[in-house]
């Protein structure tokens, strides 16, 4: 006994070695910690631009509150409300910033850009829904594998050839069809956005309808459901958070897009609720007016301020949509509220 104790004791006392890595496996893991920085690394260069451009442009744009001048010539009152152009005359919205007594009302802006902007989504919207539900639901694989890349190609299509189109094709065709009189206007500057984000609205969507789980689709086809309604009535709302991120992207680029709206909706602010009216966007105004404004002036901080106003609109429109699509899911998978 005594013996066996005191090999218990001797082995217990003895360092119990360490495995040591190979020189393979260190190099492995240097490796391995040299990618994970360089993908964190080329993350956080992608959040410090946006925030540096968010920087540059509300700097720029500062100037319209802090400079005496600036403020007198664009207050907010003069931006958001009606002002007497002309003695005599009932106040109105005017957009002319560059004329002996600036009018920068942005009412104008904001109606033309909501113009364009809704045509286009009442056009792209049901093309990319439904375009993406009949690819992912009822065509055929071959028709499919045809379809999807043909649809994908306009999204690579540059929007001057796609304003250019419109302006000298889709124009004279919508002003004969409508009997429109301008040539130019809300309504061919839709259709020609309408063209540019198809193919997002159309890629999501479709992405979204495909990732629904088979089991559902088997499970309404076995209670008796027709593919139609099953396609309508559960994959469709299954895949609703997906379809809406789509067509949030959708106005993004609609509300942000520039050279379509530059070159077929006339530039001219007008108030206006007719769609057959020539329209001036907020993008537009400022690719138009950016390249020969006076760097300084309360013009080009205005323009700058226009810059906010859309990053503005966008990010609210994103925190709308991010908390709809948590009340979707919440609601498919059986959540509370």
């Amino acid at each position: 006994m005594d013996r066996q104790a005191l090999m218990q004791e001797q082995s217990l006392a003895s360092p119990v070695p360490v495995p040591t890595l190979s020189a393979a496996a260190r190099r492995r893991q240097l490796k391995e910690k040299v990618i994970a920085g360089l993908v964190t690394a080329v993350a956080f260069t992608g959040i410090a631009a946006l925030i540096l451009i968010l920087i540059f442009v509300a700097k720029e744009a500062l100037g319209l509150f802090t400079d005496p001048h600036a403020r007198q010539e664009a207050s907010l009152s003069k931006m958001f409300l009606p002002q007497v152009t002309r003695p005599g005359r009932p106040a109105t919205f005017v957009w002319q910033p560059v004329s002996s007594v600036p009018k920068v009302s942005m009412i104008p802006l904001f109606i033309g850009t909501l113009k364009t902007t809704l045509v286009s989504m009442f056009v792209a919207v049901p093309l990319g829904v439904f375009g993406a539900l009949f690819a992912a639901e009822f065509a055929p694989r071959r028709l499919r594998e045809v379809l999807k890349p043909t649809i994908e190609l306009l999204a690579g299509i540059p929007s001057v050839v796609l304003g250019f189109f419109a302006l000298m094709v889709m124009a004279s065709f919508v002003q004969d069809l409508f009997g429109l009189e301008s040539r130019l206007n809300a309504v061919v500057a839709g259709l020609g956005l309408a063209l540019a984000i198809v193919p997002v609205i159309f890629t999501v969507s479709e992405d979204a309808l495909t990732a629904v789980p088979r089991s559902y689709r088997e499970a309404s086809l076995a209670l008796g459901a027709t593919p139609w309604e099953t396609a309508w009535k559960v994959v469709l709302p299954a895949a609703a958070p997906g379809i809406l991120a789509a067509c949030v992207l959708g106005f993004g680029r609609a509300i942000g897009e520039t050279m379509i709206v530059l070159m077929a909706s006339g530039n001219a602010a007008i108030v206006s609720a007719r769609l057959g009216d020539s329209v001036r966007s907020l993008s537009a105004t400022i690719a138009a007016e950016m390249g020969e404004v006076v760097v300084g002036s309360p013009h080009y901080s205005l323009l700058f301020f226009i810059g906010v106003e859309l990053f503005a609109f966008t990010f609210v429109l994103n925190m709308f949509a991010t908390s709809w699509t948590r009340k979707v899911m919440k609601r498919l998978t059986g959540g509370a509220g």
